[in-house]
């Protein structure tokens, strides 16, 4: 099978890459080579801006690919774009969506895939419904073969999952506090990517899921509080947390504001049944106090400890303001 990923180094899309090539797929990546994650050794790199509908047009000419995913569209723009270029190159196109596109609040939980889209908080939300919209009037209209899949917070070893990542674990390790929004108490599913990998290769493909949308998960579920508790064992750290609203630390950033109100200020829970249905045997493995210890040796290089001092003195005036 003849697979193109445009980008294929990212957060999620390097494990998905990885399994690709070991079940024997031949893969070919295109993207700007500006990641630090170093692709599969048997990938074939194409080294293109996809925002270039031109010249991919005139890179890609002569080739044809059983499946297409765009791992960094986020705009409608963007998949028009796509559609431009792969239109009439592929039998499948896979679009990366998002879980934050879900209904803010939820309406009811568990959340499955005919959970309404509507997030009226996040920007970054509306462009991804926006994208999925477009595309599905053009698998309606137009036969376009698209899968949408949404990948709720998936992690590998290099993302922390509090704002301000190295950051916000620079200050456990100096023992000062952290935030957390609200009272800590909503629940959270964080995923890693080799278990997102998993599930995401049964999509490929398969002609089951033309028309179709998936989401991906661990089916474990931590509230903030214990997300910061099982980083704090792990790491050996004391713990400090400030509870502070949404609200008030909107008033100070409101990218974070708005990626709380918009996303992880919510329970949130997940159905995996549907990507069950297609791959039975999909579970996600890697418990959350497993997969933090890879994130806390990663963080162990100096190289990997990148401080933002501006966030880290918002964090401090934020905390000192509130208190």
């Amino acid at each position: 099978m003849r697979i193109l990923f445009i980008g294929g180094t990212g957060v999620i899309s390097t494990a998905c890459s990885e399994l690709c090539i070991d079940n024997g797929y031949d893969l070919y990546l295109l993207n700007r080579g500006q990641s630090l994650r170093v692709p599969p050794a048997k990938a074939k790199i194409i080294n293109a801006d996809i925002r270039d509908t031109r010249a991919v047009k005139t890179i890609l000419a002569k080739k044809k690919f059983d499946v297409v995913v765009d791992w960094i569209a986020y705009t409608e723009e963007h998949v028009k774009n796509d559609f431009e270029i792969f239109g009439d190159k592929t039998y499948q196109y896979i679009f990366i969506s998002s879980a934050s596109a879900y209904h803010k609040p939820p309406l009811i939980l568990p959340i499955t895939e005919d959970t309404p889209l509507h997030n009226p908080f996040w920007t970054y939300s509306q462009g991804k419904i926006d994208c999925e919209n477009f595309l599905m009037k053009l698998f309606t209209e137009e036969n376009f073969p698209v899968t949408i899949c949404r990948p709720s917070h998936t992690y590998d070893k290099t993302r922390f999952p509090l704002y301000g990542n190295y950051t916000a674990f620079s200050r456990m390790k100096q023992n000062k506090s952290i935030i957390i929004h609200g009272d800590g108490n909503t629940l959270w599913t964080l995923t890693n990517t080799r278990d997102f990998a998993k599930g995401f290769i049964g999509l490929l493909g398969n002609s089951k899921c033309i028309g179709e949308a998936y989401h991906i998960t661990s089916d474990e579920t931590m509230t903030w509080n214990q997300i910061a508790e099982t980083i704090a064992l792990a790491a050996r750290l004391e713990l400090k947390i400030t509870h502070i609203p949404a609200e008030f630390i909107t008033k100070y950033d409101e990218e974070w504001g708005s990626n709380i109100t918009g996303d992880k200020g919510y329970d949130t829970v997940f159905n995996n049944s549907k990507i069950r249905s297609i791959i039975p045997q999909f579970k996600a493995v890697i418990p959350y106090r497993e997969g933090i210890k890879e994130v806390i040796a990663w963080y162990s290089e100096p190289k990997n400890q990148l401080v933002n001092s501006e966030i880290d003195l918002l964090m401090d005036k934020m905390i000192a303001e509130y208190g």
